[in-house]
């Protein structure tokens, strides 16, 4: 048990589960078969394994270099190559489950991977880390109507927040750790402007998240509203903390509760994630 533990943990767990939840939600709120729902979540819960194994795996050296105490690899509880090998089996996983709902959505589900992997293999040093945010977190609503046994295209707002929440994502997830990712040499684009414009592009990328949530649904769903008001409120105390203290967890924090408010509106929408034609 506590072997499973020490490998949960090398998988970045808490965000796994969280995108594999809202993957979940999405599919149930917007009338998803249950079997599809089942064979959906599994797949993204095998994707995210895959790109949070292949994480810890990669960037093996440099955690240990950085006397990352807080991640199994370095404490010696797993080895690298053990936590590489579970990546890959899980992706294979997370392929296969893919074409039990259709060719057109393995596809896109391969594309979201790869974006993963792509992050984790070095374009996470680069301005190209924020596309495979974007990428990652856009297509979910794609793969949920996908998902259906007539396969559909999402609507076009339903992508865009998804790509937006992607993109505040990643520059929330830095925020904390700028100074010392520089360090390392990372590079990406909220390192590259500094830690205030980054937490205002998280903010406006929310904000307008929020918007197309209330707006580009037919009808705003309560639920929707509720999330609306509360990623509005939340915005106006994180613009207070971005102009005074940009790097302290109060932002980190302001700006994932504003997210979690997002997709509040984003789940309430999810009825009429079909696009119209």
């Amino acid at each position: 048990m506590q072997r499973l533990g020490v490998v949960v943990g090398a998988a970045h767990i808490g965000p796994t589960l969280v995108v594999t939840a809202v993957t979940i939600a999405l599919s149930v709120l917007s009338g998803l078969e249950p079997v599809r729902v089942a064979i959906l979540g599994a797949m993204m819960l095998a994707n995210q394994l895959s790109i949070g194994w292949s994480n810890d795996a990669i960037d093996a050296q440099r955690d240990l270099d950085a006397l990352r105490r807080d991640k199994p690899v370095v404490r010696g509880d797993v080895r690298a190559r053990t936590i590489i090998i579970l990546a890959i089996i899980a992706a294979l996983a997370a392929a296969g489950l893919s074409l039990l709902l259709g060719p057109t959505l393995a596809a896109v589900h391969l594309v979201a991977l790869a974006s993963g992997w792509a992050y984790n293999l070095g374009l996470k040093r680069t301005p190209a880390a924020t596309a495979c945010y974007v990428v990652g977190f856009g297509l979910i609503p794609l793969m949920v109507t996908l998902a259906r046994e007539v396969p559909a295209v999402a609507a076009w707002w339903a992508v865009a927040m998804g790509a937006l929440l992607g993109l505040a994502a990643h520059f929330a997830n830095v925020l904390p750790d700028l100074d010392d990712d520089l360090r390392h040499g990372i590079r990406s684009l909220p390192h590259r402007i500094g830690a205030r414009p980054a937490g205002a592009v998280a903010l406006a990328a929310l904000a307008s998240a929020g918007l197309l949530g209330a707006l580009g649904p037919r009808e705003l769903a309560p639920v929707s509203a509720v999330g609306a008001v509360a990623t509005t409120v939340l915005l106006v105390a994180g613009v207070i903390v971005v102009v005074r203290t940009p790097v302290s967890r109060a932002m980190f924090r302001i700006i994932m509760a504003a997210a979690v408010a997002a997709v509040v509106t984003l789940a309430g929408a999810a009825g009429s994630f079909v696009a119209q034609v």
